[in-house]
């Protein structure tokens, strides 16, 4: 028994970050039903399609089911509110105002559902001065200062490469929801979670804002290092590059000792990692003048003895080759609606042991309006 088994969600929500919200909790077993317009939620269409199904829209839509209803019509509205009623737990990712347009903003649906646990998704929030301006992942990292501290010191303005505006509001509203619905049953009344994808940037965001609250200066760009703690990055070796996180006193001495430079330690450029730090350019020349001595998985392997923190640069075909991936098994079959077999990354925590896997794939289009229906004429 999974932990959110019996827990209903509806979910009006599409693309990217409410969806997310919502496969997070069918994993963990609620009965998630995606609630989608006859043209259906636009990231149906976005590429890899695989004989006309997509790739991308699986990733985020497996376990639940979907049913279509028109809310244009009174039909459409009409099931549409009874639906909501049946809920838990309802994820909506609309702007500000058009839930309740149809009668389904958390305010008309509470009076009769006190205890629902209601979650409005946005750009900013459902209030302020930008409450009604739409956002994307690259506009939302834009203002959120990630891309003033991605990428290279003199390079151009880049975004992280992962949507982590969508995904971490994602993780936010699944989380939030999930700790509502412990209180709702508990007293019977539910909340009104708004989680804005600029707010959790922001709440990721402890490094930077710590930096900035504590000197008074704006975090800078620094590649792959750290602006505290050094050697903390990506360095050059003979063959590439391998990432070393040497954070501490006793690591920083134990990496001297796999490239025979005992000697560094004691320099006072280098006595603590904020002075590292402070003096990391030199610190990269002169450890980067000795790592080109080494082939990456001999540097590897020999800090690893020495209980070095430090890791390969893989792409993602390699690590998800890899031995501890394959082990957790997090790659799993998946079969798309159109009998196209394909792979997904499961849900990777595990429960008692148990792994979140796959227990329906992701829907076709209304592929359960009927027998969602029939289910709210039971009712």
């Amino acid at each position: 028994m999974l932990p959110l088994q019996g827990v209903r969600v509806i979910e009006f929500c599409q693309v990217l970050a409410g969806p997310f919200a919502g496969c997070l909790l069918a994993d963990m077993g609620a009965d998630v039903i995606k609630v989608e317009s006859p043209e259906g939620d636009l990231m149906r269409q976005w590429p890899p399609i695989l004989d006309g199904y997509s790739q991308y829209f699986a990733s985020v839509n497996r376990n639940k089911r979907s049913v279509v209803l028109d809310l244009k019509t009174d039909a459409g509205r009409a099931a549409a509110h009874k639906l909501a009623l049946s809920a838990d737990i309802l994820l909506e990712n609309f702007r500000p105002g058009v839930m309740a347009k149809f009668g389904l903003d958390y305010a008309s649906l509470a009076k009769a559902h006190p205890a629902l646990v209601y979650c409005s998704v946005s750009a900013f929030g459902q209030t302020g001065p930008r409450a009604t301006e739409g956002g994307f992942d690259m506009t939302v990292q834009a203002m959120s200062g990630v891309m003033s501290v991605t990428g290279d010191r003199d390079g151009r303005p880049a975004k992280c490469g992962i949507p982590i505006a969508d995904f971490s509001a994602g993780l936010y509203a699944a989380f939030s929801v999930s700790a509502a619905l412990h209180k709702a049953r508990a007293t019977g009344h539910g909340d009104h979670v708004d989680v804005s994808m600029l707010g959790s940037m922001l709440g990721i965001a402890n490094l930077q804002t710590s930096e900035l609250f504590g000197t008074g200066r704006d975090p800078v760009r620094l590649g792959s290092a750290h602006p505290m703690n050094a050697p903390y990055a990506a360095f050059c070796c003979r063959d590439g590059y391998f990432a070393l996180a040497a954070g501490t006193n006793k690591l920083w001495e134990a990496a001297c000792e796999v490239i025979s430079r005992s000697d560094l330690p004691k320099d006072p450029r280098f006595a603590t990692p904020t002075l590292r730090a402070k003096h990391q350019d030199v610190l990269r020349e002169v450890l980067e003048a000795e790592f080109v001595k080494y082939d990456a998985n001999d540097l590897l392997a020999r800090m690893n003895a020495r209980g070095v923190p430090c890791a390969p640069l893989y792409n993602y075909s390699q690590v998800l080759a890899d031995p501890q991936v394959r082990h957790m098994e997090w790659v799993q079959d998946l079969a798309l609606p159109n009998g196209v077999a394909s792979k997904t990354v499961i849900s990777p925590q595990r429960v008692s042991g148990q792994r979140l896997d796959v227990r329906k794939g992701p829907p076709a289009l209304g592929a359960h309006t009927a027998e969602i229906l029939a289910e709210l004429k039971k009712d």
